[in-house]
C-alpha cells in the first residue's frame, strides 16, 4: 500500500524542479492525477517549511507566472530573492520569460 500522502507526492515533484526553472501549482496537480487541485498544491507549499529534505517552494508559481505564494515566506520579498539568486528575473511579482523557464512535470518526469 502506498503510504505517501498527497503532500508528500507534491514535495517529491517540487524537489525535482531544477534551479533556474519554475513550475505551477496546476501543472503539479495535473501530473499527480488531481487536475483541478492546484489549490491543494498551494496548501502543501504553505506548510512545507519543515519537510525533509527541503522543498524549493519558491520555484512554484501560479499559471501566469505570478508569485502568488510570496506572502507565505518569512518575508514577502524572499521568494523573489530566492528566484533571482538562481537567475530567474522577476518584475512586478511576475517571472520574466515564464514560458521559456516553465518546467512541466508531465514532460520532464517519468510516471
Amino acid at each position: 500500500m502506498d503510504k505517501d500522502t498527497f503532500f508528500d507526492k507534491v514535495y517529491e515533484v517540487v524537489r525535482q524542479v531544477p534551479a533556474g526553472r519554475v513550475t505551477s501549482y496546476g501543472a503539479i496537480a495535473e501530473f499527480l492525477g488531481m487536475k483541478g487541485s492546484a489549490r491543494m498544491v498551494g496548501y502543501a507549499m504553505n506548510v512545507c517549511r519543515s519537510a525533509s529534505p527541503p522543498v524549493p517552494a519558491h520555484r512554484v508559481v501560479n499559471r501566469n507566472g505570478l508569485l502568488s505564494g510570496k506572502h507565505h515566506f518569512p518575508t514577502p520579498e524572499l521568494m523573489e530573492q530566492m528566484l533571482e539568486s538562481e537567475g530567474v528575473a522577476v518584475e512586478e511579482d511576475q517571472v520574466v520569460d515564464f514560458k521559456k523557464l516553465f518546467w512541466h512535470p508531465a514532460q520532464e518526469l517519468q510516471v
